[in-house]
């Protein structure tokens, strides 16, 4: 049976993005201390215990999935801008695009009792349209409890990245992603993975953090998610992640409906809420919230 190579919190970034290009997926183990899960879960838990489990069978009927995390924990926030995963990111995503952006933030609760999901590939999410040999996605899941063969580790197929999208996993090609709380599972959107089987009373618990290439849709859109509103307290590097930024040259521009003569045609979105917005006084989402209170715009 695979295995999958665990690495030391220091590995670079390169060759996290190496093992990535060749076996879908590795585990850096350590990744945050005790004292980080902690935090999380003081922010978090309040909304994965208000969460609902799911409706059929692949998101799992014995498991929740939290999202809008970003604006929700403040732990959540740094682990996103974590920084040998954005690293990672230049590295692994970097050559199919010229921006990449936030694509999900889910707390995952497997609960006692949930089977193991269907295996898939995440770049399903756009269909079967991307070219193979395009690497849409990166995927992390930050272990918020153990996660053992018992409670419903991860599922992956090591090197499945690389097949040809009819080929089919068998048993003894699947291993589990097994690797105590603090450590985080890094994957491919191409990589073939799932959810375990969790066969004991206790729930397992993963922070499912991914990232995509800026000319692709989000899977949770951030801009609803994480609205301006709130956006606007957040570092400009978290901001620009989450998509209030362009995601190339003409790509993700936005037209402020402000009235005539009182702001441009075509401006980038972090304008939005940045010092170039203040050419009129104030701050541009300021402007055009109190516009659309008096019914302005």
């Amino acid at each position: 049976m695979p295995q999958l190579e665990h690495l030391p919190p220091g590995t670079s970034a390169e060759d996290i993005a190496a093992l990535l290009s060749e076996q879908g997926a590795c585990i850096i183990d350590g990744a945050i201390d005790a004292g980080g899960i902690d935090v999380l879960k003081r922010e978090i838990m309040p909304y994965v215990e208000a969460t609902g489990m799911g409706m059929d069978d692949f998101t799992g009927r014995q498991t929740s999935r939290t999202g809008a995390l970003v604006a929700r924990s403040e732990k959540c926030r740094e682990l996103v801008m974590d920084n040998r995963i954005i690293a990672t990111c230049d590295a692994f995503l970097k050559p199919f695009c010229d921006t990449y952006q936030l694509h999900l933030t889910q707390l995952i609760r497997i609960c006692g009792g949930q089977g193991e999901q269907p295996l898939h590939r995440d770049r399903l999410a756009w269909g079967g349209f991307l070219p193979r040999e395009l690497e849409p996605q990166l995927n992390t899941i930050w272990a918020v409890t153990d996660f053992t063969a018992e409670n419903g580790a991860t599922r992956v197929v090591p090197g499945s990245n690389n097949w040809d999208s009819e080929r089919r996993a068998e048993d003894h090609e699947i291993c589990q992603a097994e690797m105590a709380a603090g450590s985080v599972l890094v994957y491919s959107g191409s990589v073939i993975h799932s959810g375990g089987h969790n066969r004991t009373e206790e729930p397992r618990m993963g922070l499912n953090i991914t990232y995509c290439l800026g000319w692709l849709r989000q899977e949770e859109n951030q801009y609803l998610s994480c609205p301006p509103e709130i956006a606007k307290d957040f570092a400009p590097n978290l901001r620009e992640l989450l998509g209030y930024s362009m995601g190339s040259y003409a790509l993700g521009y936005f037209t402020p409906p402000l009235p005539p003569g009182e702001g441009p045609e075509i401006t980038p979105p972090d304008w939005l809420f940045g010092e170039k917005a203040k050419g009129w006084g104030e701050n541009l989402y300021e402007t055009v919230s109190a516009r659309a209170a008096k019914g302005g715009v």
